[in-house]
């Protein structure tokens, strides 16, 4: 990755009128209804943006989206990169340094996630408050890193403590239920075998997936604002565990969804 590429894509944006946008939304599998909330919508799809990889996940649809959201400028990535399609850190998180240099002052992030924790169920929202690493790498271990911010990267409250707190207290006057929790990072596509979601339980985890960390390290690195949700949409309970149904889980993200999209839109409306 180089500054000319990052130049060359954002230059593609702007020129689609792509302005200044205030806020970058990530939608996570499954989650594409906050789209319908878009106010004069202008769409750049990702083949055509210089240098942006290309979502292969057949419920990605892989394009962003700029327009107004409760009268706030927002660039919003419909379809995500994932190692697990092949993709390396650079890749995964590059529209994440696109949005930041088109002007995004803070990120929200959304995920389809396992839960691990059993008090939580399938349909439930988490907000993530920390996260564990397990991807075998890290998006900021590149030769030219510091060309692009510091290449040692404080971790010790990576997602915003205001906007955790101002999510809670939506939450709480909407009469949405949202737990609170650690969410942990693996690489996939494979699930996980019971062995290993008791591993995940005794690190800590509250919930499972296979996105967001990279992103949240890297806006971290930008000094970038974050919160984060989970749908969690299956229950993974090594004593009683079924075989997964992807239909289902994207069934479970659709149901919940209206509630995140209700979380996001009046937490814009407050910043």
């Amino acid at each position: 990755m180089t500054k000319k590429q990052l130049d060359e894509s954002v230059g593609y944006l702007k020129n689609k009128g792509f302005d200044k946008p205030e806020i970058g939304i990530v939608l996570g599998t499954g989650l594409g209804q906050l789209t319908n909330e878009i106010k004069n919508p202008i769409e750049a799809h990702y083949n055509h943006i210089p240098y942006f990889p290309l979502a292969t996940v057949e419920f990605h649809s892989g394009k962003l989206i700029y327009g107004t959201i409760e009268g706030k400028k927002v660039v919003v990535m419909q379809g995500r990169f994932h190692l697990y399609e092949g993709y390396d850190f650079l890749d995964v998180t590059y529209p994440v340094r696109v949005m930041h240099q088109l002007g995004i002052q803070k990120l929200f992030i959304s995920n389809a996630a396992g839960a691990i924790n059993l008090d939580f169920k399938k349909g439930d929202m988490m907000l993530i408050e920390d996260h564990i690493n397990l991807q075998g790498g890290s998006p900021l271990a590149f030769k030219n890193v510091a060309e692009f911010g510091d290449r040692f990267v404080d971790m010790s409250e990576p997602y915003d403590v205001e906007m955790r707190e101002k999510l809670e207290g939506i939450a709480k006057k909407e009469g949405i239920s949202l737990k609170k929790g650690v969410y942990v990072s693996v690489v996939g596509p494979q699930l996980e075998t019971k062995a290993e979601y008791r591993m995940l339980k005794t690190m800590g985890a509250d919930a499972v997936g296979m996105s967001t960390v990279p992103e949240v390290i890297v806006a971290n690195h930008l000094r970038l604002p974050i919160v984060a949700v989970s749908v969690l949409t299956d229950e993974c309970d090594p004593d009683n565990l079924k075989p997964i149904n992807i239909q289902e889980i994207i069934e479970i993200a659709g149901k919940t969804e209206p509630k995140m999209v209700k979380l996001f839109k009046e937490l814009i409306n407050h910043i």
